[in-house]
């Protein structure tokens, strides 16, 4: 069996049922996307920005944890559709583009996580001091999601007979999403006064 095959299963080109490795790596990414996000409703829950340096930034930081509960549930969603018995009569295309999109997204984001870590880890910006145990559990789980993602959109994609227009059209919006999270809508917070310039 190919390396490819034995991470995405051994199904042929264009079976419509997801390999048992897929599954139960969309179950796992799901179940991992709940919880990450179960910890953002908790911070709203328990006022968590509302004191200390960020306070000042507590209504945007709002907005932006809400957002990013959002984007997780919905990355939840996409990856159990993905390995539903119905997921290549579903929209293939569109599938495919929001399962690459989502692995390009989280593998941007682990890449630059574990930079900064490097930088960390070697005095280049701070120093290893400044790496705790939440730090590297958000790494971990950035790659764990990237890995998760990838799989499934493989896995889906493989099942649709690799269809290279949503592939590369996630791949490339990737970039421009985690510009819009990161900087757009910060930028757009600011002007409307929701909190302060950073």
């Amino acid at each position: 069996m190919s390396s490819v095959q034995s991470v995405v299963g051994s199904q042929g080109v264009g079976s419509t049922t997801a390999s048992t490795t897929a599954t139960v790596t969309a179950v796992l990414g799901m179940l991992g996307l709940l919880a990450f996000a179960a910890v953002n409703v908790q911070f709203e829950g328990t006022n968590h920005f509302a004191d200390g340096p960020l306070a000042g930034y507590a209504s945007g930081l709002t907005v932006m944890n809400w957002l990013v509960v959002s984007l997780k549930l919905f990355g939840a969603v996409v990856l159990m559709l993905s390995v539903s018995k119905r997921a290549t009569a579903f929209a293939p295309n569109t599938m495919a583009l929001l399962l690459w999109g989502a692995f390009g997204t989280f593998a941007i984001y682990a890449l630059g996580t574990i930079g900064e870590a490097a930088a960390l880890a070697t005095g280049i910006a701070g120093g290893p001091d400044d790496i705790d145990a939440p730090g590297v559990v958000y790494l971990l789980g950035t790659v764990f999601f990237a890995a998760c993602f990838g799989v499934a959109a493989s896995s889906y994609s493989r099942r649709t007979r690799w269809r290279p227009a949503p592939i590369v059209a996630g791949l490339l919006g990737a970039p421009i999403l985690l510009a819009g999270i990161l900087v757009l809508v910060p930028t757009l917070l600011v002007a409307l006064g929701v909190m302060p310039a950073l």
